[in-house]
């Protein structure tokens, strides 16, 4: 039984000095890059404005609702690739710029029924890793490789 826990206490330890930032920034861009075009060509085929805000610890998508008292941003919880995602622990995600322009904290990049947009950059962190999601006109999404901060 002893050896058992020890060695269940050994690979616990491991598993944590194995862990990557590295990889987890590049994990998470990826992960984000394809929600990013799959959320531009959603807004597309549904005709609809849809969006993504970014907290730092985690990110979400929206839907642009209209209503008597005015527009206003609703999340969107029909798709499982568009759900709310809480980052890994150590990495953190925001909207660098919009259109070239920086953007608030808590703004939210709008996807165009036309599927015609502004390009945008966002920015993903750890404490030691730093990648950058960069989209054009297109909806393509270009991931830079994670770099030393």
């Amino acid at each position: 039984m002893v050896v058992l826990v020890i060695g269940l206490a050994a690979g616990l330890v491991y598993a944590r000095v194995d862990a990557d930032p590295r990889r987890d920034v590049e994990r998470e861009a990826r992960r984000l890059g394809a929600a990013m075009e799959h959320v531009a060509a959603l807004a597309q085929w549904r005709n609809q404005a849809l969006g993504m805000s970014a907290d730092g610890a985690g990110y979400r998508f929206w839907r642009r609702e209209t209503t008597i008292e005015g527009d206003r941003w609703v999340p969107l919880a029909d798709d499982d690739v568009l759900s709310a995602h809480a980052l890994t622990a150590g990495v953190s995600a925001r909207i660098a710029s919009y259109a070239g322009q920086g953007v608030a904290a808590d703004a939210v990049l709008p996807f165009a029924p036309s599927g015609r947009n502004e390009p945008y950059a966002i920015e993903l962190d750890s404490a030691e890793w730093h990648a950058l999601l960069l989209a054009d006109p297109l909806n393509r999404v270009a991931i830079t490789a994670p770099s030393p901060r």
